[in-house]
């Protein structure tokens, strides 16, 4: 019966009727997608199609100043929406900047933005840029398909609380940090129900729960604090990154607090590695105990810290690794300019990085001997009874 609600549950949290994108509502008058304000009679529609067949191509086309660019002049198959099947001709050319162009070839699938009449009539389309869902999807299922294999009733479980965590981010954390809420509580309040509900459906109701739980908070708590007082200190404003800039001209116009998403997303960034030192500490500690082993708190806890000083090493180097990997193109354009040390060091962005970095790895660092401290009361506890 457990495992049935379980696989229930499961499909809830996977179904599309809880789907992680907020509904859009569009406004006729402002396409924020292309920044620009349309014709009231045009309706734009998403859809998806294939190229059919190349008409023409023009390449090296000198536009002036050194700047040369491509046209294709392109059939394409609408694949879905309510012009399945219809084949429109449409342009594509390139701007010069390898980061936005496309060169398309027979084959290739699209997203295209239609425009249409109020009567629903098509009137053009434009190709948007590569569809990427069906591969997405597949190693979705993959990932799941695996976890389940090798996980059996725990791959299970633990699929079931992956899509827990992105509900929550979905439909909890993004939605009230888009409407202004504290991103600092927000983030801290949706670590604790996502390591609650992740050690109660994956670890069970115990003592070991309780002692990951707590020591999760206590690693998050502590990298929170650490990440809000150096960065306040070192005057980090949050807005070193592209996206944090592009927040302040979206057309809903909010007043984000940009520090604080930073802190937020150091302590969103930092959950996973924090969960997994605090249960492996907490699960060996209960294999301890379960041995017949009659150890005292001192005994206990030195055995739990044991444990984390062991897994320490590895899971500060997954941080540190996580958060260099993201930075690479960063790390390569510095080398590149040659700027010496002392400049890049008080730079904003590269500080914004050492710090999200480093906090994260000292909240997981010192969720190690708060785990094995809660845990050791716990287990203790149980022993004398």
């Amino acid at each position: 019966m457990r495992k049935l609600v379980l696989i229930i549950l499961f499909l809830l949290i996977l179904s599309p009727s809880i789907a992680l994108a907020q509904e859009y509502e569009y406004d006729p008058e402002y396409d924020s997608e292309y920044d620009y304000y349309q014709d009231d009679s045009m309706v734009p529609i998403h859809s998806k199609g294939q190229v059919l067949e190349i008409i023409d191509e023009e390449l090296d086309i000198d536009i002036g100043g050194g700047l040369k660019v491509a046209h294709q002049t392109l059939k394409v198959k609408i694949t879905n929406g309510p012009f399945k099947d219809q084949v429109i001709t449409t342009e594509n050319s390139t701007s010069g900047n390898v980061a936005y162009d496309m060169w398309l070839v027979e084959g290739d699938k699209v997203l295209l933005y239609l425009e249409t009449t109020e009567d629903g009539e098509l009137v053009e389309g434009y190709v948007m840029d590569f569809v990427r869902d069906t591969y997405l999807l597949a190693i979705i299922a993959i990932f799941i398909l695996v976890l389940i294999i090798v996980g059996k009733m725990k791959g299970l479980k633990s699929v079931f609380t992956l899509g827990f965590t992105l509900l929550i981010i979905g439909k909890f954390l993004l939605p009230l940090l888009f409407k202004g809420y504290n991103p600092v509580l927000l983030a801290l309040l949706s670590g604790f129900i996502i390591a609650t509900v992740t050690f109660l459906v994956v670890a069970g109701r115990g003592k070991k729960s309780i002692a990951a739980i707590l020591g999760t908070t206590g690693g998050l708590l502590t990298a929170v604090l650490i990440s809000i007082i150096i960065g306040k200190m070192a005057n980090l404003r949050g807005l070193s990154g592209e996206e944090a800039q592009m927040l302040m001209y979206i057309p809903q116009e909010i007043q984000f607090n940009f520090q604080g998403l930073l802190f937020a997303g150091i302590m969103i960034g930092a959950l996973g590695a924090v969960m997994d030192v605090s249960i492996s500490i907490a699960s060996a500690m209960e294999e301890i105990k379960n041995v017949g082993n009659k150890l005292n708190f001192r005994e206990m806890f030195k055995s739990g810290m044991n444990v984390g000083k062991d897994i320490m090493g590895t899971m500060s180097n997954t941080l540190i690794l996580a958060y260099t990997g993201t930075s690479i193109p960063l790390l390569l354009l510095l080398m590149a300019y040659d700027e010496p040390i002392s400049k890049l060091i008080n730079m904003e962005f590269l500080a914004t990085e050492v710090i999200r970095a480093l906090s994260g790895s000292i909240g997981l660092i010192l969720s190690i001997p708060i785990t094995a401290f809660i845990a050791a009361i716990l287990m203790n506890t149980n022993n004398k009874s």
